[in-house]
């Protein structure tokens, strides 16, 4: 199963400077694992540990094709062959 993957400019310092990688899985949490074990440390910078909870981070915000994971699962939103998933880090500020 391969799910490209859209690795934002801060994070790509995991992923040798690619701006896209493909990982396999059928729940983004298992995607986020498969991650983990090619882009050692990425994993830590989309998923916390709220007292034995896993969930997204605060400040990550992840898309399924074009879907906002956070309303169609979270961490265990399906995921199917050809899939696209994309992250983007949080964006504030103003004055």
């Amino acid at each position: 199963m391969a799910i490209e993957v859209r690795i934002p400019t801060i994070l790509r310092t995991y992923t040798g400077g690619e701006k896209s990688v493909e990982g396999a899985g059928g729940t983004l949490s298992a995607l986020i694992d498969d991650l983990e074990g090619n882009h050692p440390g990425i994993k830590d910078r989309l998923v916390e540990d709220k007292s034995g909870e896993i969930d997204l981070r605060r400040f990550v915000n992840v898309y399924i094709n074009d879907e906002d994971v956070r309303f169609i699962g979270g961490l265990e939103a399906p995921l199917s062959d050809g899939d696209q998933v994309v992250v983007l880090p949080a964006v504030a500020g103003g004055c």
